[in-house]
């Protein structure tokens, strides 16, 4: 499954030395491409239902992956830990690789490819509001809301007119700050009210790592059958300039208004006025209200 728009185009300038190494290393593969967002959810279903592949290697972004984790969970003909995932990492900020300390180079990415060590890691899904319906989204590294889903939604758009990269976030990350309004909600945490207030950016999911390389979820483990989640309450401009470094490392939550939970399942609701928004594994979707579930164990991929 390739993706030549990840990256901004990188999967395009990058395919043929991809795909001149897999063949060098004796690889069989039908090579499919991806057209528009959507279609990798689509490609994945029918090749596994009407094809019979059970093995599939994604040449793409954190947003490619996202898509075919979907269409595993929406084919009906193997159990999801029946489908072996594998990764090349050519996106923007390749967020999934950087949790299991994947390396850049292609040629190293492959022979982990070759080597196909597996581990089981947990799946996130949400019931959203997309617009006048209920839609849902798995997920296997994180989900973003508030001020990190605008941000998402920015560098999106810049993505789409060829604007992409690291350094891009970072300029939404700033330009969103002066955007941005907090957000009124209550958040339950396996029906027990654990959090009432205005909050300027949430986090929630599997992985530790978004944003290209920042550690939203510092506690996060893989495989332990909980979703992490880090609050950030109604802070100053100043003090969010101030701490962006500290999200790279972790740091930051141990600012005075960062909070962090565990749990199996959490609902989140907003003022009817103010929804929050949406983005999973740097995808932007609709708003709230939202119902986050972890399905534990729940997706074979091969990783270092």
């Amino acid at each position: 499954m390739v993706n030549l728009h990840a990256g901004t185009n990188k999967g395009k300038r990058d395919w043929p030395e991809i795909h001149d190494l897999l063949l060098k290393t004796g690889f069989e593969m039908q090579i499919v491409f991806t057209g528009h967002a959507g279609h990798a959810i689509r490609i994945t279903q029918k090749s596994i239902e009407e094809e019979g592949f059970t093995n599939i290697l994604v040449v793409g972004g954190d947003g490619t992956f996202n898509e075919v984790a979907n269409g595993i969970f929406s084919q009906k003909k193997h159990k999801t830990t029946d489908i072996t995932l594998g990764m090349i990492t050519v996106g923007t900020g390749n967020d999934w690789g950087r949790m299991y300390d994947m390396p850049e180079e292609y040629s190293e990415q492959i022979k982990i490819i070759q080597k196909a060590k597996t581990f089981v890691q947990d799946v996130g899904v949400v019931k959203y509001q997309s617009r006048q319906n209920r839609a849902n989204r798995y997920f296997v590294n994180i989900a973003g809301m508030g001020y990190d889903a605008l941000v998402t939604h920015k560098t999106n758009r810049m993505k789409r007119k060829g604007k992409g990269g690291a350094l891009v976030y970072l300029f939404n990350l700033l330009r969103a700050l002066f955007q941005y309004k907090v957000t009124q909600l209550e958040i339950e945490a396996d029906g027990k009210k654990v959090f009432s207030g205005k909050i300027f950016s949430m986090s929630i999911g599997i992985c530790k790592f978004n944003g290209a390389g920042m550690m939203q979820l510092p506690y996060a483990i893989a495989d332990d059958g909980l979703l992490d989640v880090t609050v950030i309450r109604k802070t100053s401009k100043i003090k969010v300039i101030r701490n962006i470094k500290n999200l790279y490392d972790g740091s930051f939550i141990q600012m005075k208004e960062v909070e962090t939970f565990r749990g199996e399942k959490f609902t989140i609701r907003s003022e009817p006025a103010h929804e929050l928004y949406l983005e999973t594994d740097g995808e932007s979707l609709g708003n709230s209200p939202l119902d986050f579930e972890i399905i534990p164990k729940a997706i074979k991929l091969i990783v270092k």
